[in-house]
Order: structure tokens, then C-alpha cells, then sequence
């Protein structure tokens, strides 16, 4: 609800990352004290560290991610969802060590380990599962394609919504992701395009759901695109709580930023504050529970 023009609702990013051996616990209460309710912890590979070379290494990586996601619950009692998977860019990194066939082989068994731990209750969306965002040889693309509708299939079969890490091709890429949902049988409102362009319109978004990257600029085209929207948006930082890359992503404090930021945009566009409350709780709480079931 509005309170003088303020929002005062739930307020949740939809994918952050955490280490326990960085800011950690630190970061959160830095997003709980803006202002922030829930989060999405997403799973984040060892890339400076040791990849997973078989199952049990994923299971180690993922018992990780989920005892975090207790301790955050325990310490802030806000809402967070976790979301698992095998991150494209490990795939494509093994080809060289484990061999196409053996790296593909184990990332759609770290696709099914994954969608276990979410039917058991543990996890509650799959991801950032995807294709790489930079280019690669017309052989490995074609794999990763492949292997993307292979994952929606699967992902299909157990009804989960996923997060998508894909490269930044605008309209098109969404328009393919798209296509792929049809072939797959994924339903593109479960297909969450991560790391999204500020623009929510069904034109841009060809009925996929985003999690948008609320940096300079994006309330803009927020508010330039939020009426024309038919499908889930939500707000993300895709924080890596990853000293080394200080400035390569957005901080914890973003999001209750942005969405204040956003409330007072939209109010002064003329939108009706219960179409404001409508859109933000959406964005915060609906959407969220719809996606994942937090």
C-alpha cells in the first residue's frame, strides 16, 4: 500500500547471489534495511574456484546455496526463495576439460538433481540455466540451443518456472526464447528472461516473464512500457557479493530504491494510486508466489 506516496509493501529481488566467504549476512541486512522483504537467492557457480566435475560436486555446490538461504531466513526472517541449477557458462567452460558429450551429460543431470531438490520442497524455481552470453563457435551454439529446449522440456514436465541467462539481444532474443517455449511445451510465462532490458511491453517480451536490471535508467523505461505489459516482471540486482567485481553489478540497496523511485514516477505520470498499489504489489508479491511459490 501507498503512504504519503511511499510504498510500503513487500519489496523483493528476484535474483541475487551471496557468498558466505564475502558480504554475506552483511549485504542482506544493507537490502532488509532499505527496505527490502524477500529475495530469490540464486545458485553461483565456483568460476574462480573449482567447477563441479560430477553429481555429488553439484550436490555439495547446491547443499550450499541452500544452508545460506537458512541462515538468511534465521537471521532476517524475510522471505527467500532459493533457485538452483547448472549456470550455461560452466557447460561451455567443461567442453575443453570433460569433452562435449560428457560436459552436456552432466548438466542435464544437474538440470534433474536440481528440479529434485525443488520438488521435495527445497527449492522453489530452476536456474539461471540458459545458453553463453557471448559468442561462441556455431557448433557449441547449436548444442547450447539444444540443450535449452531439452532443459524447458524438462522443466515443463515438473511444472517449475525458470531464470534464463542468455545474451542481450533485445526484442530477438525473446522472440527465440519464445519460439523455444512452444517447442518445448514450457509455459512462457514460467520462462524468466534474467538480467532483462527496462522494457516490460508484450511487444519486447513476446509473453515471457523478466526480471529486469533496475540500474541508471531503467525507471524510465519502466514507466514508459508498464501499461503495455501482459506478462510477470519483477526487479532484480543479480548482486555477486564478488569483491573482485565491484561496480560489475547492481548493490543490495537497489531495489527498494528503484521502487521508490518507480511509485513516485508512475503517481506523477498521472496513474491512479490503485493502479500504482495494483502494479507494485504485482511486481513484489503476486507475481513472486505465482513464479515460485514463495
Amino acid at each position: 500500500m501507498l503512504v504519503d506516496g511511499k510504498w510500503e509493501g513487500a519489496i523483493t529481488d528476484q535474483h541475487i547471489h551471496l557468498d558466505r566467504n564475502n558480504r554475506f549476512l552483511d549485504a542482506i541486512s544493507d537490502f532488509v534495511n532499505s527496505g527490502g522483504t524477500g529475495i530469490m537467492l540464486v545458485h553461483k557457480p565456483a568460476f574462480s574456484g573449482s567447477l563441479p566435475t560430477d553429481l555429488d560436486g553439484y550436490r555439495d555446490a547446491y547443499n550450499d546455496t541452500l544452508d545460506m538461504a537458512s541462515r538468511v531466513r534465521e537471521s532476517f526472517q524475510i522471505d527467500v526463495g532459493v533457485v538452483l541449477g547448472p549456470h550455461p557458462v560452466v557447460w561451455e567452460k567443461q567442453i575443453g576439460e570433460l569433452g562435449m558429450g560428457r560436459s552436456t551429460e552432466l548438466h542435464l543431470e544437474a538440470i534433474g538433481l536440481a528440479l529434485d531438490l525443488i520438488e521435495a520442497g527445497e527449492a522453489h524455481c530452476l536456474g539461471e540455466v540458459g545458453r553463453p552470453h557471448y559468442e561462441v563457435g556455431q557448433e557449441i551454439w547449436q548444442e547450447a540451443n539444444e540443450n535449452l529446449v531439452e532443459v524447458m522440456s524438462m522443466a515443463a514436465s515438473a511444472g517449475v518456472s525458470i531464470q534464463l541467462h542468455v545474451e542481450d539481444n533485445g526484442e530477438e532474443t525473446c522472440r527465440e526464447l519464445s519460439e523455444m517455449c512452444l517447442k518445448s511445451g514450457l509455459p512462457k510465462q514460467r520462462a524468466i528472461r534474467h538480467f532483462a532490458p527496462p522494457d516490460v511491453s508484450a511487444n519486447f517480451t513476446h509473453g515471457l516473464s523478466t526480471t529486469v536490471s533496475v540500474g541508471k535508467g531503467s525507471v524510465d523505461g519502466l514507466a514508459n512500457s508498464v501499461t503495455q505489459a501482459d506478462s510477470p516482471w519483477g526487479m532484480e540486482t543479480d548482486f555477486l557479493d564478488d569483491p573482485s567485481r565491484p561496480g560489475a553489478v547492481l548493490g543490495p540497496k537497489t531495489i527498494p530504491k528503484r521502487t521508490q523511485e518507480l511509485c513516485s514516477r508512475l503517481i506523477s505520470d498521472g496513474l491512479e494510486i490503485e493502479r500504482v498499489e495494483e502494479i507494485l504489489s504485482n511486481v513484489h508479491s503476486k507475481w513472486p508466489k505465482s513464479l515460485y511459490g514463495v
